[in-house]
């Protein structure tokens, strides 16, 4: 929240510090910001992605590359978002350790067992260091990480938008809507979809953007069953996803 704080000011509450203490053996973190006055409703889609794309088109990675200086957390899941220069290899470890995060919480899965090392090993390599050959490159770009309908706060009376419990790191900017491909979330709606890609256009090759959005769903849903123990996007969604790339 700082971090997105320090670059779009008027994006997010204004955090004023965090920490954590004990309760009854119980270690608990807080996070401290402005209050907002909440309206329980869904953002203008177009509103919402002119927001999100000027995050995304005016931050910059403090070291030119995909990650961020400290563990953040996708809910309850920590994220591996250790520095490095390629967008291929940072998304192939934050995918892997969230794999692991649902075998700590699920259990052995044989079928995510056997697929999963063909889609890290060939499928990320394959979609995702197109967007890093033939000249072409992306931008680390700063992501919400977590950007649902339930982390979009709509202010009462002012109608003004901001993002709330955050997940961040420097990442492709299109991670950023893998979320709304998610068919449990409202967002899914593809109007907030084509409103962001107005905003942001696609990147090159444009012919597999919907691969990508794939692949970057099948994160979103590996952290939510890592989250809900039996959960049916453990049996549905994550598998749904790698079967189609």
């Amino acid at each position: 929240m700082f971090e997105i704080f320090r670059t779009t000011p008027s994006s997010v509450p204004r955090p004023y510090g965090c920490g954590r203490f004990d309760q009854d053996g119980v270690e608990i973190h807080f996070l401290l910001t402005d209050y907002i006055d909440m309206k329980n409703e869904l953002p203008d889609p177009v509103a919402l992605s002119r927001v999100i794309a000027h995050l995304h088109r005016t931050s910059m990675s403090p070291t030119g590359e995909f990650g961020f200086f400290a563990t953040t957390c996708h809910g309850k899941v920590p994220q591996r978002v250790t520095w490095e220069r390629s967008w291929t290899s940072f998304y192939r470890n934050l995918l892997q350790a969230a794999i692991r995060k649902d075998f700590e919480a699920n259990g052995p899965w044989p079928a995510l067992e056997k697929v999963a090392p063909i889609i890290l090993n060939k499928v990320v390599p394959r979609l995702l260091g197109a967007l890093e050959s033939g000249g072409r490159s992306i931008k680390p770009a700063l992501i919400h990480g977590d950007l649902w309908e339930g982390n979009i706060a709509v202010r009462r009376g002012s109608g003004d938008i901001l993002l709330i419990d955050a997940a961040a790191y420097y990442a492709h900017s299109e991670m950023e809507i893998g979320m709304w491909r998610c068919e449990r979330h409202a967002i899914h709606d593809p109007k907030f979809t084509n409103a962001y890609l107005q905003q942001m256009p696609k990147d090159e090759p444009v012919e597999e953007w919907d691969d990508r959005n794939r692949l970057y769903c099948v994160k979103m849903n590996i952290v939510h069953s890592a989250h809900h123990r039996n959960a049916k996007e453990r049996q549905t969604c994550v598998l749904l996803g790698y079967r189609h790339l």
